[in-house]
Parts: C-alpha cells; sequence; structure tokens
C-alpha cells in the first residue's frame, strides 16, 4: 500500500511560451474539431504539448497511424533538443484559479500501476469510477506503446476529510505561474520534495490504515478504495493496458522499478471546495428524431426501479425540450437507463452518440437538424467512494469535474522508456 502515489523526476519546459505549451485535454471538444484547428493556428511552430498528443476530434478524419508516427517523433525531438528540464523526486502542488471561481488544490505525482484495475469486477485500492470504453483504448495505446514520454489529464481522488495529505504543501519553489490558454484560468505550480514528500506519503498511509478504513466505510468484507479515478479513467486504463503488456518482457527485478510501472496524474481531495460533479450529458447525431419524445417518455416509464430515488431527466430535440422523471434508481442507474435507451434508439433509428459536458453545448447541439439529446442530473460528490464500495464503477461517462474549460491542461511530462 505504501506506492499507491509517490514523487518522480518531473520534465517541465526549460523556456518556453507557457500559454501555448500547455492545451486541454485530448477528450475535450471531441465534437468541435474547429476548436483544435484554432489552437493549432495559435501553438504555430512553438514547443507545444499539442504535439505530443492526439485530439481525439481528429480521430475519424485524420490517419492516426501517420499523427503517432508525428507524436512519437516530436517526443524524442523534444527530449534531444533540451527543451526539458527535470524536476526530480518531487510532487508538484498545483492551485488552479477555475472559471467557476473556485481554486483546485492538488498535487501530481505516481500512482502504482500494479495497483490499479479498471475491470467492472476490480477490488484493487486504485479503483475506476465508471465503466471503461473499450473502442476509446486503441487509439491511445497506439500512441503510447511506442511513446518515450507521458503527459497527463488524469485526475484522481482521495477522501482526505482533514485535508492531511496537502497540509504545508504549498511552501515550496514556484516552477510554474501563468494563464492558461482559451480562458482556462491561472495556474501555479510549487515544488514538493524531501521532508514535505515524506510527510505526505505518511498521511495517505494513515488514510489507508484498516482501522481507519473500516470505521469510515463500514466495509464489512468489502475490498476498501483508497484513490479513485476523477478524469482520465481512459488514458490511466491506456497505461495499464501497456504496462502489462510490457512487463511480459521484463524480469521481477526490472517490474519492481521500471517507469512504464507508474502513471503520472494529479491528485485532488475530494472534500476539497472546487470539486464539484458536472454530469455527462448524451446527444444523437444524424438520427430520425420524428418520434423521439414518445419513443423516450414510453422507455422511461417502462424502466423505473423499486427503490425511493426520484431523478429529473431532461429530453431535448430541435427547440423542444421537456423533462421526465425516474423513479425508484439511484444515480448511477439513472445513467445506465439512459445509456440503455440512446443505444436502443440509434439501434432502430440510426446515428452517432457523443458525450457531452456543458449544458449550453449539449442544448445547441441538440437543436441541429437530425440531433436529439439527453440532460442528465449531476451527482453528489459524498457518494463516489462508499457506492464504489459498496456497488462497484458507475457507467461510463457518468460525471465529470467542472465545465470543459476547467478540465486538466497537459503541462508535466516523464520519461517511460
Amino acid at each position: 500500500m505504501n506506492r499507491l502515489f509517490i514523487p518522480g523526476d518531473i520534465l517541465l519546459p526549460r523556456e518556453a511560451d507557457m500559454k501555448l505549451w500547455s492545451v486541454i485535454a485530448c477528450d475535450q471538444y471531441t465534437s468541435q474539431p474547429e476548436y483544435w484547428d484554432e489552437v493549432d493556428k495559435k501553438v504555430g511552430s512553438a514547443p507545444s504539448t499539442l504535439r505530443l498528443m492526439l485530439p481525439e476530434a481528429y480521430l475519424e478524419i485524420r490517419d492516426c497511424a501517420a499523427e503517432t508516427e508525428k507524436i512519437n517523433a516530436a517526443m524524442r525531438r523534444y527530449l534531444d533538443e533540451g527543451v526539458f528540464k527535470t524536476v526530480e523526486n518531487s510532487f508538484i502542488y498545483v492551485e488552479r484559479d477555475l472559471t467557476v471561481g473556485e481554486k483546485r488544490r492538488g498535487l501530481v505525482g505516481l500512482i502504482d500501476l500494479e495497483q490499479y484495475d479498471y475491470s467492472a469486477a476490480s477490488t484493487s485500492p486504485i479503483h475506476a469510477t465508471e465503466g471503461t470504453v473499450e473502442s476509446r483504448l486503441p487509439p491511445r495505446v497506439k500512441v503510447r506503446e511506442d511513446a518515450c514520454l507521458e503527459l497527463p489529464h488524469i485526475i484522481v481522488f482521495v477522501d482526505d476529510p482533514e485535508n492531511t495529505m496537502l497540509e504545508g504543501v504549498d511552501e515550496g519553489e514556484t516552477l510554474y505561474d501563468f494563464e492558461l490558454m482559451d480562458g482556462g484560468g491561472h495556474i501555479v505550480g510549487k515544488r514538493v520534495f524531501g521532508e514535505r514528500a515524506q510527510r505526505v506519503m505518511s498521511a495517505l498511509e494513515a488514510l489507508s490504515e484498516p482501522n481507519y478504513l473500516e470505521k469510515r466505510y463500514k466495509l464489512g468484507g468489502r475490498a476498501p478504495v483508497i484513490i479513485a479515478m476523477g478524469d482520465g479513467n481512459h488514458s490511466l486504463a491506456t497505461a495499464k493496458l501497456c504496462w502489462e503488456q510490457l512487463k511480459k518482457t521484463l524480469t521481477p527485478e526490472q517490474r519492481k522499478n521500471h517507469p512504464a510501472r507508474f502513471g503520472l496524474c494529479e491528485l485532488v481531495n475530494i472534500h476539497d471546495s472546487s470539486v464539484v460533479f458536472e454530469p455527462i450529458h448524451r446527444v444523437i447525431f444524424d438520427t430520425d428524431t420524428e418520434g423521439f419524445f414518445a419513443e423516450a417518455k414510453a422507455f422511461f416509464a417502462a424502466n423505473g426501479g423499486e427503490g425511493d430515488g426520484l431523478h429529473n431527466l431532461g429530453l431535448l430535440c430541435g427547440e423542444k425540450r421537456e423533462t421526465v422523471q425516474l423513479k425508484g434508481h439511484t444515480i448511477g442507474s439513472v445513467i445506465a437507463v439512459a445509456q440503455r435507451f440512446c443505444l436502443e434508439y440509434i439501434a432502430k433509428h440510426e446515428g452517432r452518440l457523443d458525450y457531452i459536458h456543458d449544458d449550453d453545448t449539449a442544448l445547441e447541439m441538440s437543436s441541429r437538424k437530425g440531433c436529439c439529446g439527453l440532460l442528465l442530473p449531476a451527482m453528489d460528490k459524498n457518494e463516489l467512494f462508499p457506492s464504489i464500495i459498496e456497488s462497484g464503477v458507475f457507467p461510463a461517462k457518468s460525471f465529470s469535474i467542472g465545465p470543459s474549460r476547467d478540465k486538466r491542461y497537459y503541462l508535466e511530462c516523464r520519461k517511460i522508456k
């Protein structure tokens, strides 16, 4: 358990325009390639994490193999040309001013992929929170399997009500301090090493202590969850897949500290005031919308549950919006039923499903010709750890941490080869 989250050798640009260096996560604006076209124009020939990843908006319209070759070549070139400096054996404490007016506090470090399992039946201490969409993994695996660097947009949660892990970590050397592009807010990073880093790891060990966990969660024999996924589930699942393949070629001794065994991420206390779970809505494109409202109402009326829960679900099509109530469901089962409706509707009427983070964007896209959508309810963050321990992972694409512009930007890197 003491290897769950550790410091590492983290790479930052030695000299760069940080506003051009740092770009938002690849799984944002997936139906808006024009956003990424504009970012490409802004970056130009400047060093940028844009050149080290593939926006998912391009997966269907570009040659992924050719793009992957370009990414790997850029990684090698940045290393060879001395673009990076190394922050040795450290965490990085991060403060990010969000567009919603809050400040998110986190700690960038390494999680042990040997302690993580994203499968639905997982009992691992580092645990997925949502089901993994397997079709999203192969393009990411193709990028990572020959890559010499990793750069995370991963956020993971720890349930630390007294905020013991982040106590005193904001006193170190400032490593970066700048405004993120496209209204992404201000971000500051400070080095945490030596005694302060040891205090972080000791605090996590205390939160992992069996008697504490039993008292807090009333486990009753169930496996505890120490670290839970927030954002970037598919990126961490990709890292896990690549590690499982690589370790087959290594000796037991080599496996202990191989850099690919670990994944760089930002750990955030779920009790941080900035952590607000936003729903991820569903929009169906290029479909027959004529009977959408009647079919949706009939489907949800026939799929009520047996519990006491009551949740509202928005139906969207054209300029029209209606609300249906789902009775007898938990928030997780509401999302599962909504997902099943979308897949059945597409099977019957054709179309393409996408997952949209912002209310306004989902409303706008659902108003387009041949489009319809579902506005899903939000989840209370205090349900997350107890729910996973008791019932397992939520359905895929169940929640998001804030609006799109507050998603994690690529910034820190790390050698994995």
